[in-house]
């Protein structure tokens, strides 16, 4: 027998390493639950933008009654300050305040839009024109596009963690769906009982209380892996550009970015081809933008459950040619087919209309993922900002192509001859990125290159 003094030595031991690791499972659980509460908030609300942007677009179809390719291109020069992502991701990771680099990026940028959506709330009917407001969603953007960085930036650091990449980016996916559908069915609802300063004040309001919980909030407590980088704006630009050289990084990036670069989008032409040729109430679209929002939480979930371990090139590219096809199907439906199967055109609009609106993005929850694990540490917050910002410039561009391809067919807000033809020159242009799909990497390629490293 072990002396008593030896026995209660271990005893007090085991006791003291069941403390130790009771307190540290305490410790993950209440991490787990900040990150959870920032990264989801942020992320509710950055899916929620479609509600006062639901009242923008009435706004300016009935309001200021601009034509469908001057509403195309409003909503896409909006987008600029997205482009600049790179920048903010480079400040975010180079600059820290109270030694904080995350936490302070995403507090300004919530004030910002609050800012801008206050400001257009509050403009007096005799100013109010297509320039101020412009200018006012462009300050709106730049705010919403540094919260995305900082808020995409901490997804990639914490998904550095083991088991915790997929789980965590499927989450902020489901959380922007739901703040997505919520946005959507609100918007659709609202549009025809309040007035779209309402709208933009209610959205204004939700902002402020979006940066008074950020702030709330210590970057120490989300235990963040140490950056044992420099932390100099030159130092990570130079990283980046580093990173950017290496063909597994951007050769996957030129893809994405070329596959809706290259689709010119027609969704300026649709919305006045269902509301002004087919007079589809405004509650059908909003139910329809419900739809697809539904189905993007529905995808964040099953790409969870059953398909994060499909390789990334298979799964985008099965989207992409889905893309494609539900694109003829919206020139058989302009043609009248299914209207004479006896298909109404509101239940048209609101299964498959919303779902294609949406499967543009689908896309980009396996191709988030398979950037952050080949992410190299110290350097997500602007990686990942290039990507999306890549992305950005990529949906302008499409934007941009499709009021030219809308010229080129002869489509006005009363004409609608010659859109069959552009959904058809659409689809051909979205199934051009699958002869090139090579470019992205498969998922064992990516896990043998890592060991190598």
């Amino acid at each position: 027998m072990k002396p008593s003094s030896e026995t209660k030595l271990e005893s007090m031991t085991k006791t003291c390493n069941d403390t130790k690791m009771k307190n540290n499972n305490n410790k993950k659980e209440t991490t787990g639950k900040q990150r959870k509460m920032l990264l989801g908030l942020g992320f509710w609300i950055q899916g929620f933008r479609c509600f006062p942007w639901t009242a923008v677009i009435f706004f300016l179809k009935d309001g200021l009654r601009v034509d469908p390719s001057t509403m195309q291109i409003l909503q896409n020069s909006a987008n600029l300050p997205m482009v600049a992502k790179p920048f903010y991701g480079l400040m975010s990771d180079s600059f820290y305040f109270f030694g904080q680099h995350r936490i302070p990026y995403i507090a300004f940028g919530a004030m910002l839009q609050a800012i801008s959506w206050f400001a257009i709330a509050s403009l007096p009917s005799s100013t109010i024109s297509f320039f101020t407001i412009t200018m006012y969603l462009l300050v709106g953007n730049l705010g919403a596009s540094v919260v995305e960085v900082a808020n995409d930036a901490l997804v990639a650091e914490c998904g550095k963690q083991p088991n915790n990449s997929s789980d965590l980016a499927s989450f902020t996916w489901v959380a922007g769906s739901i703040g997505g559908v919520l946005g959507n069915l609100l918007g659709g609802v609202s549009i025809d009982r309040f007035s779209p300063r309402a709208m933009f004040l209610f959205f204004g309001i939700l902002l402020v209380v979006q940066f008074f919980i950020t702030i709330s909030v210590s970057e120490k407590s989300l235990d963040l892996p140490k950056n044992t980088s420099t932390h100099g704006i030159r130092s990570q630009l130079s990283d980046l550009l580093t990173v950017l050289r290496k063909p597994k990084i951007y050769q996957p990036i030129l893809w994405f970015a070329a596959s809706f670069a290259i689709i010119p989008a027609l969704t300026g032409t649709m919305f006045y081809y269902q509301t002004q040729h087919l007079k589809i109430e405004s509650s059908v679209l909003g139910i329809s933008k419900v739809f697809g929002q539904v189905a993007m939480l529905l995808w964040g979930v099953v790409y969870n459950q059953r398909l994060k371990s499909v390789p990334p090139r298979k799964l985008i590219s099965i989207i992409q040619g889905t893309m494609a096809v539900l694109m003829v199907s919206d020139a058989l439906f302009v043609s009248g087919f299914y209207r004479t199967m006896g298909i109404p055109d509101s239940m048209y609009i609101v299964l498959i209309s919303g779902f294609l609106e949406v499967l543009y993005f689908f896309k980009i929850l396996p191709f988030s993922i398979l950037m952050a694990k080949l992410c190299p540490p110290g350097c997500e917050g602007s990686l990942m900002a290039f990507v999306m910002s890549s992305i950005a410039l990529a949906f302008i561009v499409s934007g941009y192509l499709g009021v030219a391809l809308a010229s080129y067919v002869e489509v006005t807000d009363n004409n609608f001859s010659g859109f069959q033809k552009g959904l058809l020159i659409q689809a051909v242009c979205t199934v051009l990125p699958l002869f090139w799909s090579s470019y992205i990497p498969e998922a064992p390629k990516i896990e043998k290159e890592k060991k190598k490293e």
